[in-house]
């Protein structure tokens, strides 16, 4: 779906950007201020330029600068949305969405006027004009007025970024309901990991100007560059997962991931489902020896896969499930105390009430 390569100098800054994916899905730019994301989906987008590029979207090639093939921004079919909505606000929700129907004329349809205003709940609001609407609200109308182009391709420049949490919440739904509903392909902008962790099918991690590491959320979570982005307290893995009990008298689920079984607090899913979880290492314990007796009702097995300095005074001990991994940090002395080596076998803790919050529904993978 997407064939990116971007190289460009601006002052004194460097982009140097490849990525390479095979399905459709989110792929999400994620790193802190500054890193480059935002210049890197303008070039996507021909609204700066590139002295070595080529942009392929789905098996059209917009620009290449080997061959000089260069589409106009205006020709590329691409929606922009942008951390303002920049909706026009002498006009009314409809006339901002019939707009985006205005640039698709001659183009085949996607996606309907019906269909997008049903998605993005939109319904009660056609009326009204910008500065009746919450900063959400306005959100959801340049998101649909950016569908109604038919783009083939939607870029998202940290769309919630001037959102106040509650307002986040409100827009992230319907952020997965377009991916899991439409098959519009989507970059997004980020440098909060909660919003990957929710919507991202491929990550790409960027720190000055260059992908340090890309792959799926799982894999990407464990790279050592990710910690210079969300900090010591945000190490973590992430975990994917199949629900196989729910029960709704207490909220618990049973998931299953690899030979393990998690019970976590997640309301709204069914047997079946597919789950990401987030667990994080300075929420885990672990023993050498199966504990009993505890309150804790998960316990995971498995064997010490790396164990890697962390600071002074702690490590990071990178556990084997048996196929997927997890991170649990330790103090030296316990490490010492525990003999940790590589190869050792322990068992990992993991607290019902710590990854509250930090587990969520996903689709059934793409087909290419």
């Amino acid at each position: 779906m997407f064939k990116i390569r971007v190289a460009m100098q601006r002052d004194a800054f460097a982009l140097d950007v490849s990525i390479d994916v095979s399905s459709p899905g989110v792929v999400a730019l994620f790193g802190r201020s500054g890193c480059g994301k935002t210049t890197l989906i303008d070039v996507i987008a021909g609204l700066l330029k590139a002295h070595d590029s080529h942009i392929e979207i789905d098996g059209v090639v917009l620009e290449d600068t080997a061959s000089n093939h260069y589409v106009e921004s205006e020709r590329r079919r691409i929606g922009y949305v942008f951390q303002d909505a920049r909706l026009f606000p002498h006009m009314s929700v409809l006339a901002n969405l019939h707009y985006g129907l205005r640039r698709a004329r001659g183009v085949a349809q996607r996606t309907s006027f019906d269909t997008v205003v049903q998605l993005l709940g939109l319904e009660a609001l056609l009326e009204r004009r910008p500065h009746q609407l919450s900063g959400g609200e306005r959100q959801r109308v340049a998101l649909g007025r950016a569908l109604l182009s038919q783009p083939r391709l939607l870029l998202l420049d940290e769309p919630l970024a001037g959102l106040d949490a509650a307002r986040r919440d409100e827009v992230l739904p319907y952020l997965e309901r377009l991916r899991d509903e439409l098959a519009i392909p989507m970059i997004y902008v980020s440098h909060q990991f909660e919003e990957v962790l929710r919507l991202a099918t491929h990550v790409v991690l960027m720190s000055e100007g260059r992908s340090v590491a890309q792959g799926t959320l799982d894999s990407v979570s464990l790279h050592p560059e990710l910690r210079a982005i969300v900090g010591p307290e945000g190490i973590g893995a992430v975990l994917s997962g199949r629900v196989e009990v729910v029960d709704e008298s207490s909220g618990l689920a049973s998931v299953r991931v690899g030979g393990n079984v998690l019970n976590l607090s997640l309301r709204g899913v069914r047997p079946g489902a597919q789950v990401r979880i987030h667990l994080l290492a300075r929420d885990l314990i672990l023993a050498t020896v199966r504990p009993e007796g505890l309150s804790v009702r998960t316990v995971l097995q498995g064997t010490v896969a790396r164990i890697a300095d962390d600071d002074p005074d702690t490590e990071l001990v990178y556990v084997d499930l048996g196929g997927p991994f997890v991170v649990a940090r330790v103090t030296r002395a316990a490490s010492v105390a525990l003999a940790l080596r590589i190869g050792s076998p322990v068992w990992v803790l993991v607290k019902s009430v710590s990854i509250r919050g930090h587990a969520f529904a996903i689709p059934e993978p793409a087909r290419a």
